[in-house]
């Protein structure tokens, strides 16, 4: 397969539930100000345990916003999209990929952005078995075509995107059908991250790409985990995750959900719980500027976005 044709498939699969919803709902309503607000949650950890521990985040928010607020989490980052494209969704905690995917189709809204550890950015993680004959990356050539590669989801940031196109650099790859036929036996698609670490744990896969540390999130369940598997690389740093909002939504309202957010930053009770949720510290504002290296990174194999 030649060119950027591997890597429109790949894009195919990230929008075609975006746009085969047509225009209906597509975000020109002006001054949404609906009575119910829906947070939007994506499954990068286990889906019923991110449900129950937003219910506290919605319930405090709808208290200071004084309208009820209604955590849920979808089935895909795609599907998120495609809910705030639709104002279905009117506050969505999307990661930086998705943010870019929703901004290129949808007038969407950035409002902040996370902090961990004291850092605006992240970086994305390979893990293998701690008996794996990988080292490092230049290992790679040496077993390509013989391994099973597990990432969460094609359009998130650190389970695909950034180390997909860090493998076509390094290894002089045009696009991502010949990284995945030439290099590895076969992927798995686990649905998020923690089930990622699992999969390579339980020796589903041969590796695995997951943010960083994700291992630390499964100790309780796994207490070994940080033994039994190894980080052998790392990406370029990624922006952090976002608040999302559509643009349609009443402007005073947006405010007012951006500085009740804000003012968790005071409130202790407020940030364990969004540290439970996403491993939040703290909330930052945000500008679109700020994801344009995740644009460059997309359009470099082969997306097609615009830089503002």
């Amino acid at each position: 397969m030649t060119g950027k044709i591997g890597f429109l498939i790949l894009a195919a699969l990230l929008l075609a539930v975006i746009s085969g919803c047509g225009e209906e709902g597509s975000g020109s309503d002006e001054n949404l100000n609906p009575d119910k607000l829906v947070m939007g949650f994506v499954p990068s950890q286990d889906s019923e345990k991110i449900a129950d521990t937003a219910k506290p985040l919605a319930d405090k928010l709808g208290e200071i916003l004084g309208k009820e607020v209604e955590a849920t989490t979808v089935t895909s980052y795609s599907a998120l999209v495609e809910a705030m494209g639709n104002n279905k969704v009117h506050i969505g905690f999307l990661p930086a990929f998705g943010y870019v995917l929703a901004s290129s189709k949808y007038d969407v809204e950035v409002l902040l952005k996370s902090e961990r550890h004291g850092s605006v950015t992240y970086r994305a993680q390979y893990v293998v078995r701690a008996d794996s004959p990988l080292e490092s990356l230049d290992d790679l050539e040496e077993h390509a075509g013989d391994m099973i590669w597990a990432f969460g989801d094609p359009s998130s940031t650190s389970g695909y995107l950034y180390p997909a196109a860090q493998l076509m650099k390094k290894f002089d790859i045009e696009d991502t059908t010949e990284l995945q036929e030439n290099f590895f036996e076969k992927v798995l698609k686990t649905g998020g991250h923690d089930n990622t670490a699992i999969a390579v744990l339980n020796g589903q896969a041969d590796i695995g790409t997951t943010f960083e540390d994700v291992r630390e999130t499964l100790t309780e369940d796994y207490p070994d985990i940080m033994e039994e598997l190894k980080v052998i690389g790392y990406t370029d740093p990624i922006p952090n995750d976002t608040v999302t909002v559509p643009a349609a939504l009443d402007d005073e309202l947006t405010q007012e959900i951006k500085e009740a957010f804000l003012s968790f930053n005071d409130d202790q009770e407020m940030i364990e719980i969004m540290n439970e949720v996403y491993n939040w510290d703290a909330i930052r504002e945000a500008s679109d500027e700020d994801y344009d290296i995740v644009r460059e990174t997309y359009n470099t194999m082969g997306g097609n976005v615009p830089l503002d």
